[in-house]
């Protein structure tokens, strides 16, 4: 969540800011109205107590002195004051979480660098690679839900006769192509990153840390009996590990990277591209996440979009790199930039990673601080995360690239570690 102190020391600022996001300015004069009304609440909260404990150290002095009429007058005065305390604290928690709910509600505010614009059609491309678009034959424009199907390596039918449409089921070499992309994922990130293997369900307030609660309930698929939640993305966890913890500056930027499972109802899909691998339910992703300092931020962002190009290059896909405009931000990043790459079967950009820098928004909430090398009060830590990669979207486009005149796929030269024999898999014309 944003600063509270900048809303009460420069309201226009955070006005203008969170316009650039759409946000209507009303909502910053609200939340600066409940602000004053929960800091006058506590105020009379503190007062009554204040009171109270004044006149229960006079019913003390009043007994000791043998005035047990004084004491009984003063202590009846007490239990009134201590009657109006009770409805003050219930006043101040009220308006106390008042503000709460309207800073969980209310998105990060966005980066000067970050562009101006309404929605994904305002996102500019900063680079793409190779720089000229590459030509694709006949044989590359066949959708990979036709192509995969008919090697036996995708097979949707059963995958929603099971769980329903959207769960993709993966067979044979599909199934071991996920398995070499996420093995092959984590070997190129082990120089840096910790390797952690997080638990997949979590509690709400694990949610609520990260920003994907309680704003994005309904993308989310939450087991009622236990109040646990499946995990959108490893970000969510990851970010959570160290909440209510106080780092020390000198094992900053800590860097992890997990492979997980994810899991997004995407109830906002209706009417979008569904078919194939294009948006699923169910997907398997690695992720990478680093706490760091304010000044390290920059660095370790531009680190991760770096290893996202250079698996990209790796597995020679076409991809380009979006600098996301303030009306296409997720709701908890200052800045992000989104990579895609081209899926020649479904002749479309898939967006396969996100590396977002989220400044102290989320730390604030999870409260992660550090200690400072050179002493002084712990500071907030800056949270910074990024898929390298997501799989669903990447399998796709490894099928559809990769696919041959006689119908049979060509993986990777650089998955052959992992795949084996397995690296074409063969079909008929």
């Amino acid at each position: 969540m944003i600063d509270i102190r900048l809303v009460r020391e420069d309201p226009a600022a955070v006005q203008a800011a969170l316009a650039r996001r759409g946000v209507d300015p009303a909502e910053v004069e609200q939340l600066a109205a409940a602000d004053t009304a929960a800091r006058q609440a506590v105020g009379q909260r503190d007062e009554l107590r204040a009171q109270v404990n004044v006149l229960s150290r006079q019913v003390g002095d009043a007994r000791r002195s043998g005035d047990d009429q004084q004491a009984a007058r003063l202590a009846e005065e007490s239990r009134r004051i201590g009657e109006r305390q009770i409805a003050a604290d219930a006043a101040a928690d009220a308006a106390q979480g008042e503000v709460r709910r309207r800073l969980l509600w209310l998105p990060n505010l966005p980066a000067d660098e970050a562009p101006d614009g309404d929605g994904p059609d305002d996102n500019p491309v900063v680079r793409r690679w190779p720089e000229r678009p590459r030509s694709y034959a006949d044989h590359q424009r066949v959708p990979h839900w036709e192509a995969a199907t008919a090697l036996g390596m995708l097979d949707l039918e059963r995958g929603a006769r099971m769980s329903g449409s959207m769960f993709p089921l993966f067979r044979g070499v599909g199934a071991r192509l996920l398995r070499a992309l996420t093995a092959f994922a984590l070997d190129r990130h082990a120089d840096a990153f910790e390797e952690v293997r997080p638990p997949t369900l979590v509690r709400t307030d694990t949610m609520v840390s990260t920003g994907h609660l309680p704003k994005f309930e309904e993308e989310a698929y939450h087991i009622e009996r236990d109040d646990l939640w499946a995990i959108p993305t490893a970000e969510v966890p990851l970010t959570s590990m160290h909440r209510g913890e106080i780092l020390e500056e000198h094992d900053l930027p800590l860097r992890l990277t997990a492979a997980t499972a994810c899991f997004r109802r995407e109830a906002g899909a209706a009417g979008r591209d569904t078919r194939g691998l294009l948006r699923v339910h169910e997907f398997d992703k690695v992720e990478l996440f680093a706490y760091a300092t304010a000044g390290q931020a920059p660095a370790v962002h531009a680190d991760m979009v770096a290893r996202v190009e250079s698996l990209l290059h790796e597995l020679d896909l076409e991809y380009r790199v979006l600098d996301l405009c303030t009306g296409d931000l997720g709701s908890s990043s200052a800045r992000t930039f989104d990579l895609e790459v081209y899926a020649p079967g479904a002749d479309l950009w898939l967006e396969v990673s996100s590396v977002s820098w989220f400044r102290d928004y989320q730390a604030r909430r999870a409260n992660i601080r550090y200690r400072p090398a050179g002493g002084g009060a712990p500071v907030l830590a800056h949270t910074l995360n990024g898929s390298a990669l997501a799989w669903a979207r990447i399998w796709a486009a490894l099928v559809e690239t990769g696919r041959r005149a006689d119908g049979s796929v060509e993986l990777p030269e650089v998955l052959a570690p992992y795949l084996g024999s397995a690296r074409v898999v063969a079909g008929s014309a």
